[in-house]
């Protein structure tokens, strides 16, 4: 194959990575019809079919996934030692892709990241806010960010915060129509604030019961997908929401709301950033995993 079309090789591995020309062109940011054409072109060239394609799905085929399985590795061990060859340079320079979810990209990554970035310019960093559990190998990503206990154990971790103590949370106006709850069982009598998970299910709080961890399903007026917007219809009044004392913190000392229920709020595993262990440790990942690092 011509040297030109390998990057028509890495269109192909994002598209058939993601099952979807719609992720992969938004995660390379292009159009959906520029890696149609790159596709086809890659395929006629080959003189073989590399996806199927149907109305409802899309998959490689055995070709595909032989060029998937076999070549895709290989084009990453190139990349990671182009990045060690890079990283014998003066500065630390590189691509950095991190995923996390929304507030602790704002509360934790960011905070401790700005500094650091805008003394080293030639470090790139791409953000994705994401609260589905990523594989951060296959999607790409040099770095995720979440709880202790949804870390791989093959994963090299990092912690960034101690233990994330949780809270349960409402507005003062909406105890003065709903009295305040104490127990588990209580919460069935009360509007909450429930999160919607990728998969399109609701998330169960995972709560304590007399000391024993219990998930109560929980039901209420207006659902989202994410904590910050959750926060913000608690402030409002429309209910409780089970959300980190980090993001609650201020509002409770500041009386906009009230936390209820503290005996069955739990506290979370720690933060922790993590990377895959066979990656090459760049200068730039380094400096990006020392800068997250719980001081």
């Amino acid at each position: 194959m011509p040297r030109e079309n390998l990057n028509d090789l890495l269109v192909f591995f994002a598209v058939a990575q993601d099952r979807s020309f719609t992720r992969a062109a938004a995660r390379l940011g292009v159009s959906q019809s520029a890696l149609s054409h790159t596709i086809r072109g890659l395929e006629e060239r080959m003189g073989v079919r590399l996806l199927s394609r149907t109305t409802r799905s899309m998959s490689p085929t055995d070709a595909g996934e032989r060029l998937l399985q076999r070549v895709a590795p290989r084009l990453d061990e190139i990349e990671r030692e182009l990045a060690a060859v890079r990283d014998m340079g003066e500065r630390p320079s590189g691509n950095i892709r991190i995923t996390a979810i929304d507030y602790v990209l704002d509360t934790v990554v960011w905070p401790r990241l700005a500094p650091v970035l805008s003394r080293y310019p030639d470090v790139r960093v791409e953000f994705n806010m994401d609260y589905r559990l990523v594989d951060i190998a296959a999607d790409r990503f040099d770095i995720g960010v979440r709880f202790g206990d949804q870390v791989d154990k093959d994963m090299v971790a990092v912690r960034l915060t101690p233990d994330v103590q949780q809270t349960i949370v409402a507005a003062p106006d909406y105890f003065k129509s709903h009295s305040l709850p104490t127990q588990v069982q209580d919460l069935a009598r009360h509007n909450c604030i429930p999160m919607k998970l990728h998969g399109g299910g609701i998330y169960a709080w995972e709560l304590l019961d007399g000391g024993r961890p219990v998930e109560v399903r929980i039901d209420g007026q207006v659902t989202f997908n994410g904590a910050f917007q959750m926060l913000n219809a608690a402030l409002d009044g429309y209910g409780l929401a089970f959300l980190p004392e980090e993001l609650t913190r201020l509002h409770i000392e500041a009386g906009r709301l009230v936390s209820v229920m503290a005996a069955c709020c739990p506290k979370f595993p720690g933060l922790h950033a993590y990377y895959a262990s066979q990656r090459h440790s760049s200068r730039a990942l380094r400096l990006v995993i020392d800068a997250l690092r719980m001081t």
